[in-house]
C-alpha cells in the first residue's frame, strides 16, 4: 500500500471495528481523545456490539460508547471526567452490572501490552504483590524468578484488534504527529492489529524538528483528516477543553436524557 492510500474517510475507518473487538482509544483523560471517530462509530447503521474498551484512562469518548450499549467490558486504570466528576454512563452501567470491569492499574495495562508486543504470554513485575488485587484478577498468576527465586506477578498479554489515536497533523507520506503528552499511544501503535489516526490537518511533509513525536509510516494503517476531531476534549496547542460541553453532557446524563443528548450530538 502506498502512503497516500492510507487516507480514508471517517466512515471507512469506523467500518474497521467489528463486533467483539478490543478497541483501544488513545489520549489521556480529557486530552486528545478521538471523539470524531467515536461519533462516526455511533453513526453507523449497525453499531458494533460486545466491545472491550482498552485505554490508559477512559473519558468522555468511552462513556459515549458505554451509554450507547456498544461495550461489554472495560480495561482501564481510570474512568472519569476529571474535575467534572464521575463518568455518568460508566457509573450507571457498572453499578447495574451491565458491563464487566476488568480491574487494571497503570502497571498491569502496560505490562500486558508490552507482553503482547514482545510475543510472550506474560511479563513479570513486582506490582500488585502484597495487595488484594490478585483476588479480583485470578488470571494474574505468580511465578518464581529463575535467578533470585523471588515471587513475581505474571501479567498476561493483552491483545487488541483496533487502536484509534488523535494527532495534530499527518503528511502525504503517511507520517503522523502527536503531542508530547503521549499516554500509551505509542504502545497502542505496536500492539493493535489495525491502527487508525485521526488528525487535525494534513500537510505536505512533517519536519523532524517539529515539537512532538512523529509516528512514521507505516505505523498507522488508516489516517483521517478530522479538524476539531478531539473536541470537546483539548488538543494542545490547537484548542483547549470545552468545559461547557462537558457540563452539558453530565447534566443530560444525570437527568436521564443520554439518548436525547446522543442523537443531538450525532446529528449536529
Amino acid at each position: 500500500m502506498r502512503a497516500a492510500e492510507i487516507y480514508v474517510s471517517l466512515e471507512e475507518a469506523a467500518a474497521a471495528v467489528k463486533d467483539g473487538d478490543t478497541l483501544a482509544l488513545g489520549g489521556v483523560t480529557l486530552y486528545r481523545r478521538p471523539l470524531s471517530f467515536v461519533k462516526a462509530l455511533l453513526r453507523r447503521r449497525k453499531r458494533p456490539r460486545d466491545l472491550t474498551l482498552l485505554s490508559f484512562t477512559g473519558g468522555l469518548e468511552s462513556d459515549l460508547l458505554v451509554g450507547a450499549g456498544c461495550v461489554k467490558r472495560v480495561r482501564s486504570a481510570y474512568f472519569g471526567l476529571e474535575a467534572f466528576g464521575l463518568a455518568p454512563m460508566f457509573t450507571q452501567f457498572a453499578q447495574s452490572q451491565r458491563i464487566e470491569v476488568i480491574e487494571e492499574t497503570e502497571a498491569s495495562i502496560v505490562m500486558g501490552i508490552r507482553a503482547r508486543i514482545s510475543g510472550v504470554g506474560f511479563l513479570p513485575s513486582r506490582a500488585w504483590l502484597g495487595t488484594d488485587l490478585p483476588r479480583l484478577r485470578p488470571d494474574v498468576k505468580t511465578v518464581a524468578d529463575p535467578y533470585s527465586g523471588d515471587e513475581l506477578a505474571a501479567f498476561p498479554a493483552i491483545a487488541c484488534e483496533v487502536a484509534v489515536i488523535h494527532g495534530l497533523a499527518g503528511d502525504r507520506e503517511g507520517n503522523v504527529l502527536i503531542n508530547n503528552n503521549l499516554g500509551i499511544d505509542l504502545e497502542l501503535v505496536y500492539v493493535a492489529q489495525t491502527v487508525i489516526a485521526t488528525v487535525e490537518r494534513v500537510v505536505e511533509r512533517l519536519e523532524r524538528t517539529t515539537d512532538g513525536v512523529i509516528i512514521p509510516y507505516p505505523g498507522c494503517d488508516m489516517v483521517v483528516e478530522a479538524p476539531q476531531g478531539a473536541a470537546p476534549t483539548s488538543c494542545y496547542p490547537m484548542y483547549p477543553l470545552n468545559g461547557g460541553d462537558i457540563l452539558r453532557y453530565t447534566e443530560a446524563c444525570n437527568g436521564g436524557r443520554f439518548t436525547e443528548y446522543l442523537e443531538r450530538l450525532l446529528h449536529s
